[in-house]
């Protein structure tokens, strides 16, 4: 059992990524308010774990042999194919699907087969938290008007915010192309119609973690993984990009295959006394003590040039004194996360999978 475990920070200047709707305590009527949380020491914007995941999967939509499941929909109801063995992101980012009543499901389409009275689904083998900022920050409204029109502008009012967005990601490799078939609320990942696919696809009937299962060859399950972490360094998406364009990609990317999913980078950055984001060297020190046995891969440690360049010092000289420096690998995080990619698909590394 072995997880993708990893640490990103979005450098969000003067953004606006992931917006909350009308803001009814504004003073105009014509005003929308980001996503925040109020905090003892301020106000944190943030990006929903929803929002990142979306910006995720419509990256992967342009990935060369990235199947997306089709969604189809129902009145007030969505829902997408619900068959891994084919989708990729049905695959790693997991389903619900409940049998519907109704013969069609739109004039155009009907939606694939699933067993009668029998709901599938699929507990996501990628995890991601909220992106928050690492300081609290000052929220600020922008107003503006549209006068393109005969007699008097109209007004609107939007927020944003400069931050520093941080998430944490987890991919369970096992996981990752091995579909539960049980009984159990979260891994009936099949019926009867997707379990004939799988047989017709090569899938091997096995057992994982005390349930039956099917899995996917080894080449089909990595390159799926691989193709999502790549995908974390070419990320595209966001809220009003049209007046606050902002660069997705990760400023800086921690990544490393761990031996169980908790998460070991987590407090590696923190918010100074000014409110500056800055490296937590003692906690850095401690976390490639502690958990020197749980890294099963190396360490990819990514940090863009530009980006808190004194801090960055300080991490480089802290990886140099560290007792884990030989596996740690520092770099631009596009590059690392490619490296890491590559080596997610070495058959060698084929027992991080099991």
């Amino acid at each position: 059992m072995a997880f993708v475990t990893g640490l990103l920070i979005i450098d969000a200047p003067a953004s606006a990524l992931n917006n909350a709707g009308a803001d009814t305590s504004a003073s105009t009527d014509n005003a929308i308010a980001v996503k925040k949380i109020r905090t003892p020491d301020g106000w944190r914007p943030y990006v929903s774990a929803q929002a990142y995941r979306y910006w995720l999967r419509s990256t992967l939509e342009n990935y060369e042999n990235w199947i997306s499941a089709p969604v189809f929909r129902e009145g007030k109801i969505a829902y997408s194919d619900a068959n891994p063995v084919i989708n990729c992101d049905d695959d790693l980012f997991g389903y619900m699907r409940a049998p519907s009543k109704k013969k069609e499901v739109s004039k155009d389409e009907k939606a694939t087969q699933l067993e009668k009275d029998r709901e599938i689904t699929r507990v996501s083998p990628f995890r991601v938290s909220t992106l928050v900022s690492v300081a609290p920050t000052q929220v600020i409204s922008d107003f503006g008007t549209m006068s393109r029109q005969d007699g008097d502008p109209v007004p609107h009012e939007h927020e944003f915010y400069r931050a520093h967005l941080q998430g944490l990601i987890s991919l369970d490799l096992t996981c990752a192309g091995t579909f539960f078939d049980t009984e159990r609320v979260g891994y009936k990942n099949f019926d009867k119609y997707r379990r004939e696919e799988a047989q017709k696809k090569g899938c091997e009937e096995i057992t994982v973690r005390k349930q039956k299962a099917w899995r996917l060859p080894f080449s089909k399950r990595s390159e799926r993984v691989s193709a999502l972490v790549k995908a974390l360094a070419n990320i595209s998406g966001g809220a009003k990009q049209t007046l606050h364009y902002t660069d997705l990609t990760p400023a800086l990317l921690v990544l490393a295959v761990t031996k169980n999913g908790n998460h070991p980078f987590y407090r590696m950055f923190r918010a100074s006394k000014t409110h500056r984001t800055e490296f937590n060297q003692e906690a850095f020190a401690e976390i490639t003590s502690v958990y020197a046995e749980d890294f099963l891969s190396n360490i990819y440690f990514g940090w863009a040039r530009g980006f808190l360049d004194e801090e960055r010092e300080i991490a480089e000289k802290a990886v140099e004194a560290c007792k884990l420096k030989t596996k740690i690998k520092f770099g631009h995080p596009k590059v690392l996360a490619e490296q890491m990619a590559i080596d997610l698909t070495d058959v060698a590394n084929r027992g991080w999978y099991e």
